[in-house]
């Protein structure tokens, strides 16, 4: 007898539209966009700032570009690094290389040398694109420590019009290549119309390594397939209710699955141009909100935060925003309110891991979540078309909970990934049976709607991003004052949660060292959403009798004194 869960009762919720089942094709995401740069190769692909890219524009880009990286020796199954920010040579890259059937690995901006030489020697990548006046700085200090071969380099202002007044956020910037790099432009320029770099590539070909902390260890790199991404983008449509008719503001980072997906894929899929503008800053949004008469995005909530409370928000024209979605980090149900009262527009909720190839609980476009009477959390939606989600006893994973009772979140369907690039131990452990067991706490209610409550064990979400506790410990047990740290979230307002850290001193240090001087030191040698924003100093981290620190008690004390907080 099938158990609840089996049932979907969740499907009695799907509006007319939305199917219970995909028909799945048999498709690659290059393919996907190689077919909608066909039939709509004048229609607009980006809009990046005010300046506009086609369709068939974006697709010669790529393919001269995939020509030139050709002939530095990339090809099938190689791996690409992508060191950039939100900026056009991101889609020409990830393009270009998947015609050649090699895999990309987008990389956050803020990593710092020891985090990039990790993520690049994991992957083994041969090629690395940065941007040349910021990125670059920190590859070039660890370049000849991994298996890089050639360093491609591109400047934020390279597709923007000659001759004419820089965005705001790029009025600094300048055009200056380093001498020892080869140069984006450049390669593309050399290699105009040179089509005949195009590999053969499957839907089970490995499209995307994006590097998550998941709920154990260190980073590991998801293994999102085309077929992965194809689905993911088919249910985006499916559920935001979008079309070639839509604009998609590219408010979430590229390099972030939420981004490669999200903005990315279901752009490609629908033939949608997608407005982007270097990073985020709210002004620069809302101006291009108005000017491009953008209809949907898909954001942290941190992102309509911001919005909300700068001073332009009521200065502008934002009424054909619609399709708005947040996920990957907690969403109040106060901020949700405080946004629709002031602009009209429902932020609707959406949960997803990179490990589901972004969408793994959704709420249909016109469809409003409801709130978990007990723990007064909003409902993230239900699972996918094709897609079972059950929840699970949180000590062996093998018993399903009642209905309403607490457990682990596991997800089955065509967006979970295959596993996690060269980690099969760590793959056995986070999917068994085409389960994928989250970490995440939740339950379902009678109809098919389900809650995310907390989180198992000890990851820290801030803003979206993951940020595991031994990743920040280790930096710092490198200052030679610390005996002893533990890392903890905290609830933060702006960002989900904030990392704190618990310090205890070395004798000879006691009374000549200040939280701020940790903070500092944290912040010096870390990505700026890693590092504590609060040291707390303690004669001793609480263990258990094996010597374990035990990080629930240190949750449920009350603040002390000697505690720093940095913006």
């Amino acid at each position: 007898m099938s158990s609840v869960y089996e049932k979907r009762p969740w499907l009695s919720l799907y509006p007319k539209g939305i199917p219970s089942d995909l028909e799945i094709p048999n498709t690659t995401a290059i393919d996907m966009f190689e077919d909608t740069a066909f039939k709509l190769s004048q229609a607009p692909a980006i809009h990046y700032f005010d300046s506009t890219i086609t369709y068939g524009e974006l697709n010669s880009l790529a393919d001269s570009l995939a020509a030139a990286l050709s002939d530095l020796g990339l090809g099938k199954g190689d791996r690409i690094a992508l060191d950039l920010q939100n900026v056009p040579q991101f889609l020409i890259s990830q393009y270009a290389s998947w015609k050649l059937g090699a895999i990309v690995v987008p990389l956050n901006p803020m990593y710092k040398e020891k985090e990039l030489e990790y993520y690049l020697n994991d992957s083994g990548a041969k090629i690395i694109v940065a941007m040349e006046s910021t990125t670059y700085e920190t590859v070039k200090g660890i370049v000849a420590k991994t298996p890089i071969e050639h360093v491609i380099t591109t400047s934020e202002i390279d597709f923007l019009p000659a001759g004419q007044p820089l965005p705001t956020l790029l009025k600094d910037f300048q055009k200056r290549k380093p001498p020892e790099t080869l140069d984006f432009l450049e390669l593309i320029n050399k290699h105009q119309m040179d089509t005949a770099h195009r590999a053969e590539v499957s839907p089970s070909d490995v499209a995307h390594l994006i590097y998550t902390s998941g709920t154990t260890g260190r980073p590991k790199g998801a293994m999102n397939t085309h077929r992965n991404i194809v689905c993911a983008a088919e249910c985006y449509k499916f559920f935001c209710n979008l079309g070639a008719s839509d604009v998609v503001l590219g408010a979430a980072p590229l390099f972030h699955v939420t981004g490669t997906v999200g903005h990315l894929a279901i752009t490609s899929l629908v033939g949608a141009p997608l407005v982007i503008f270097y990073r985020f800053d709210p002004a620069e949004v809302l101006r291009l909100i108005e000017k491009w008469r953008v209809t949907n995005t898909v954001a942290a909530i941190t992102a309509f935060t911001a919005l909300l409370d700068h001073p332009d928000f009521h200065k502008r024209a934002l009424s054909s925003l619609k399709k708005v979605y947040s996920g990957g980090a907690p969403v109040p149900a106060g901020i949700v309110d405080r946004f629709e009262q002031a602009s009209g527009i429902y932020i609707h909720h959406a949960y997803g891991l990179t490990e589901t190839t972004s969408p793994g609980l959704f709420t249909p476009f016109g469809m409003r979540n409801p709130t978990d009477p007990e723990s007064g959390v909003l409902s993230t939606g239900f699972p996918l078309p094709s897609s079972y989600a059950k929840i699970v006893d949180t000590q062996e994973g093998t018993s399903e909970m009642p209905l309403g009772e607490l457990g682990e979140i596991i997800i089955k369907g065509p967006t979970v990934v295959p596993g996690y690039w060269g980690k099969p131990e760590e793959t056995a452990h986070a999917i068994r049976d085409g389960w994928l067991y989250t970490g995440d706490i939740g339950k379902m209610d009678k109809n098919g709607w389900f809650y995310v409550v907390d989180r198992k064990k000890d990851l820290i979400n801030v803003s979206g991003f993951k940020v595991w506790p031994r990743d920040v410990e280790d930096v710092l047990y490198q200052h030679p004052a610390v005996k002893e740290a533990v890392i903890i979230g905290m609830p933060d307002a702006y960002r989900g949660e904030t990392v704190k850290a618990f310090v205890s001193l070395r004798e000879e240090y006691e009374g000549k060292i200040s939280p701020q001087e940790l903070i500092e030191f944290c912040r010096q040698r870390m990505a700026a959403y890693k590092y504590p924003r609060i040291v707390e100093f303690i004669p001793e981290i609480p263990k258990t009798s094996t010597g374990k620190f035990i990080r629930r008690v240190l949750r449920e004390q009350e603040p002390k004194k000697n505690t720093t907080t940095s913006e």
